[in-house]
């Protein structure tokens, strides 16, 4: 019945390294997960990879069978968008402008761009541009082939009115003509117009009604010259296939006069001859002026012989039979209007059959809620460790200051070691004693210059991309339409701040550990030596103490209380430790109901109904403390005043040994959380580092494409005009549209915010920055709260930050999930500490 159905080019991609980047960034996000998993997250990035390679070339293959690859891949991009940070995924995808064919007209040619949102828009473009390819291929002689072309004509229809609120925010800056408003607002209302058309076809040949068939037609004319209309703006007219104008004005044209042709039926059936030859007069001309603007000898060419017919013999009839007058066309009412065709709405999934190859993964707003949980927890314990670890070390001290237990304690000559003084001096040399410190305190700034080496390196990065974008902003102006570079960075510049405020921290905390040494260095290297030359530097006894005296033992019982306590407290962080909850169907059940987490209040009546009972074992610990000290410092008065003890050399010495071994206990948490902090800050910064590699990687492919695009466009020549339509027949629709106007605008278009800059496809915030505050000086180096931190060290790790099961965060347990408590520390019960390793290179 008509011209062939117009296809929309399809925009050509380009193939990317999509691997490495979003291996890293789940293996990131999701870093508490054991080995075997991660390995399934890497098969199943390489199946996401093989995936998007097939689909982007599928569209070159206009069958039927390639809309399940690439609806395939569309659906999984849906799922993998709630599964991952997107706006952190750093890919450079690069697409051509469909409409570009390497001619004079201007435009961007390409637009290469790092944003997920960006390939989902680009992928959705060329699902619709093949649904109607695959829709001009239908054979309309067969109902299957009519219901097909409807249906995928009103699916891409569907597509483009999507793409016109989609774009915005994926491109922040300027996009290629196709997918520009006033390009998406023709292609939707071509797609439109043409399922109209094809509801006629199906129409006609369902021997439907005149009048019916006429108000389709009449729609349709409008359809079509609201279409002309759009596709002749200045913005977008010189994007098109030469043959689109002239069929899509033969189009209108034709199907005026289908109207007319048919209403002229309608007027036969109800013997108004005027009427009915003053229609077919119009329908002869409007199918003549079809065929002229189409370039279509035969366009419509039966219908338009039916015309000429009937005129004929009803023309005969009403000279010999009728004489009714003929009306003026012009004052002839039109039929009315009958829209069939209309947008599908865009619905996930698109696939049939589809099944999600990240199915393992959980999304990405619960794992974060999980994260900040985890944190929350470990906040919650480290306060309450720490409460514990504090008292103790006040315990201590006073213990010391007494010279307790060593004064009570029973030695053969007056000469020997105190028993406990011998354990403390076999606990240093077996952790090995004064050279252990010394070599951790050695170690100690070069790992400081390996971590400002790295942030120095990675300042220097973006300094030197700035440099390049500002230069190239000055060159070309106005012309020069990307992001600046300092818009996007200004997180990454922040962070890079806080690292450094991190580094300066340490540097004093470092200064605050050697202090420490210094004061105690002597007693620490005592308490080294072998057993006989310790013991031939301990000055012998004034005299010794009596065993039944009742003050010692008062003392004694009272020392087997400081035993059970500090046990006790040793059970109670142990607990503490240990403890874990599951908030992952609580999370899951909110985010089904509400849409969304509130992390805080679930978790918070969580933990306090678990917690709550430890809290209490070490609230009232903290408390019997304090009466258990007071009875110390009387009995020990007693003892004082029955013994005559009151600091002799000996006493003295036992003292200084009781301090310099606390002093070394603490000394070795410090310096090997200090050790940790710097690995582990290292990881943090070869991560950050990588991310700034990333980003500097993808702007300077995106600065390339677009000096590419500049230079093109400088040697391009003007456009031609294009040429006036033929403009003699109205629209039935009563809307007297000159089809030949080039100023008119389009039907309604969506309209989009496009400065914007919620659609920049850079991070906006690194999420588990450290925050650093200063040292105190029972914990000399800096508290943060670092993310989750890496099972080694990754080379191409893109994002922040991976973490592990969360354990206890804040004393040296191997890398912790979410949470550090405090470097180095001050306290003796660590678990290990993390090793020294250092990332090759180094």
């Amino acid at each position: 019945m008509a011209n062939k159905l117009l296809g929309v080019p399809l925009k050509k991609p380009s193939e990317v390294d999509i691997v490495k980047p979003l291996n890293n960034l789940i293996q990131s996000t999701y870093s508490g997960a054991s080995a075997e998993d991660k390995g399934k997250y890497a098969e199943c990035v390489n199946e996401f990879s093989r995936q998007r390679n097939s689909a982007i070339w599928k569209f070159f293959e206009k069958y039927e069978a390639s809309l399940e690859v690439v609806y395939s891949y569309f659906d999984q991009i849906c799922a993998l968008e709630t599964k991952i940070p997107v706006n952190e995924l750093q890919i450079p995808f690069k697409w051509k402008d469909a409409f570009d064919k390497g001619s004079i007209f201007g435009g961007k040619i390409s637009l290469t761009h790092t944003s997920l949102l960006y390939e989902k828009v680009c992928i959705l473009f060329n699902i619709a541009a093949l649904q109607s390819c695959l829709a001009a291929e239908q054979s309309l002689e067969s109902d299957d082939g009519l219901k097909m072309a409807i249906k995928l004509l009103q699916q891409s229809a569907g597509i483009f009115q999507y793409l016109k609120g989609a774009v915005p925010a994926a491109i922040p800056s300027e996009p290629t003509p196709d997918l520009s408003q006033d390009t998406l607002q023709c292609l939707q209302a071509l797609m439109i117009a043409q399922a109209q058309e094809v509801f006629i076809t199906k129409a006609i040949k369902d021997n439907m009604k005149e009048i019916v068939i006429a108000k389709l037609c009449c729609q349709c004319e409008e359809f079509y010259a609201d279409v002309l209309k759009a596709m002749q703006k200045d913005s977008v007219r010189t994007l098109w296939e030469k043959e689109w104008i002239p069929s899509i004005a033969g189009k209108q044209a034709g199907f005026h006069a289908l109207t007319q042709l048919y209403q002229s039926l309608v007027c036969r059936s109800a013997k108004k001859i005027g009427e009915e030859i003053a229609r077919l007069r119009n329908a002869v001309e409007l199918f003549k002026a079809a065929q002229t603007r189409s370039g279509n000898a035969t366009y419509l060419d039966g219908h338009f012989t039916r015309a000429k017919r009937n005129l004929a013999e009803s023309t005969k009839d009403n000279e010999f039979i009728y004489n009714e007058m003929i009306p003026d066309v012009n004052s002839l009412a039109t039929p009315g209007k009958a829209q069939l065709a209309k947008p599908i709405t865009l619905a996930s999934p698109l696939s049939s059959n589809f099944k999600d190859i990240f199915n393992e993964l959980v999304p990405v707003e619960l794992h974060r809620a999980l994260t900040a949980s985890d944190m929350r927890k470990s906040e919650i314990i480290n306060a309450e460790i720490l409460k514990l670890r504090e008292a103790t070390q006040t315990l201590n001290a006073v213990l010391a200051s007494l010279n307790l237990p060593a004064c009570v304690e029973i030695t053969d000559d007056g000469s020997g070691l105190p028993p406990s003084l011998m354990e403390k001096a076999n606990d240093v040399r077996q952790k090995g004693g004064i050279e252990t410190v010394k070599k951790h305190l050695k170690e100690l700034p070069e790992l400081l210059n390996r971590n400002r080496e790295i942030l120095d390196e990675t300042e220097r990065m973006l300094d030197e991309e700035r440099a390049s974008d500002n230069q190239l902003r000055n060159q070309f102006k106005e012309k020069w339409t990307r992001i600046s570079s300092d818009k996007l960075t200004e997180m990454f510049r922040t962070n890079a701040k806080k690292y450094r405020e991190v580094i300066n921290n340490a540097i004093e905390a470092d200064k605050t550990v050697r202090q420490k040494f210094e004061t105690n260095e002597k007693g620490i290297e005592l308490l080294s030596l072998p057993h006989q030359q310790l013991q031939q530097a301990m000055p012998v006894a004034g005299g010794s103490v009596d065993p039944s005296c009742a003050s010692v033992q008062k003392l004694k019982h009272l020392m087997e209380n400081v035993e059970t306590i500090k046990a006790e407290r040793d059970a109670i962080e142990s607990e503490l430790k240990s403890t874990t909850f599951n908030m992952k169907n609580e999370f899951l059940q909110a985010l089904q109901k509400d849409g969304v987490i509130d992390e805080p209040a679930l978790s918070l009546v969580h933990i306090g109904q678990v917690l709550s009972p430890l809290q209490a074992q070490v609230k009232e610990s903290i408390e019997r403390q304090q009466s258990l000290v007071s009875d110390v410092q009387i009995a020990h008065s007693e003892f004082v005043s029955e013994t005559g003890s009151s600091g002799n050399a000996r006493d003295k010495l036992c003292k200084e040994l009781a301090t310099a071994y606390d002093s070394f206990i603490e000394l070795l948490g410090n310096l090997k959380e200090g050790t940790k902090f710097y690995n582990d800050l290292t990881e943090l910064l070869v991560v950050f580092q990588n991310k700034i590699s990333d980003f500097c990687f993808a702007r300077k492919t995106e600065k390339e494409e677009l000096m590419k695009d500049l230079t093109t466009e400088s040697s391009r020549q003007a456009p031609a005009p294009t040429p006036t339509l033929p403009s003699h027949y109205s629209s039935t629709s009563g809307s007297g549209a000159d089809i030949s106007t080039t100023d008119g605008s389009a039907s309604s278009m969506a309209t989009a915010n496009t400065g914007s800059m919620g659609g920049i496809p850079y991070p906006q915030s690194v999420q588990g920055m450290p925050m650093p505050y200063g040292a105190a000086s029972n914990v000399p180096y800096p508290s943060y709260a670092p993310p989750p931190m890496p099972q080694g060290f990754n080379p191409y790790a893109t994002l922040p930050y991976p973490g592990t099961p969360f354990q206890y965060s804040g004393f040296p347990q191997g890398p912790p999930p979410g949470h550090y408590g405090t470097y180095p520390g001050s306290f003796a019960n660590h678990q290990g500490g993390y090793p020294n390793q250092k990332p090759p290179g180094w």
